[in-house]
């Protein structure tokens, strides 16, 4: 029996060496020498500290910046521990909502979030404004969506549309290998011009 055994045990411990040991540090370690920058979490810093990451959204709400898709990760509540609350962006808890078409608080929600972001125009709002993606961490915004925002953040940063739209479109990231996904705006980054605008 020692015979059958003895074979097993040596090619678990040898797997789990070579899985779980060997091949990560070997795929990490080449990951740091040639992707550096995404190997790290694609963060990014001003002034010499971590704001953010281009790979997860956050949660801006004034009317200065352009704001990113919903977020439909969830916390515990800290009343409740039963219950959760919502908590946008955050990175441990990435979750869609998990509401079907047919789900009366998913539509009350984006016919809401419709309605608010409507105001006085007649425009229609992009749909990327009013659904959360699949990870609730979406970073990023159609060039319709930014351009949406358009408006109200020249309004609230003393800018013309025109230098507004001029730099949602110096930030429209174009598809992967001009093939893969759709063009995008990277919201943090734009965020992140406004500001350096004087």
């Amino acid at each position: 029996m020692l015979k059958e055994i003895r074979p097993a045990i040596v090619m678990i411990v040898l797997m789990t060496a070579i899985t779980g040991v060997v091949y990560p540090y070997a795929v990490t370690g080449a990951a740091k020498v040639l992707f550096p920058h995404q190997a790290e979490g694609s963060l990014i810093e001003k002034d010499g500290k971590v704001i953010g990451s281009s790979l997860i959204g956050q949660n801006f709400t004034g009317d200065q910046y352009f704001h990113g898709r919903p977020s439909a990760t969830t916390d515990a509540d800290p009343n409740d521990p039963t219950k959760t609350v919502p908590a946008p962006y955050k990175a441990d808890a990435s979750t869609g909502s998990n509401y079907g078409p047919t789900s009366q608080a998913l539509m009350d929600r984006v016919k809401g979030d419709v309605a608010s972001l409507k105001g006085d125009t007649d425009a229609a709002v992009p749909v990327d404004l009013v659904t959360a993606s699949a990870s609730g961490l979406d970073p990023d915004v159609t060039p319709a969506g930014a351009l949406f925002q358009a408006g109200r953040v020249a309004k609230a940063r003393n800018l013309t549309v025109a230098q507004v739209k001029d730099l949602i479109a110096s930030h429209v990231e174009g598809r992967t290998g001009g093939i893969l996904g759709e063009p995008h705006v990277n919201v943090l980054a734009l965020n992140l011009a406004l500001d350096d605008i004087k």
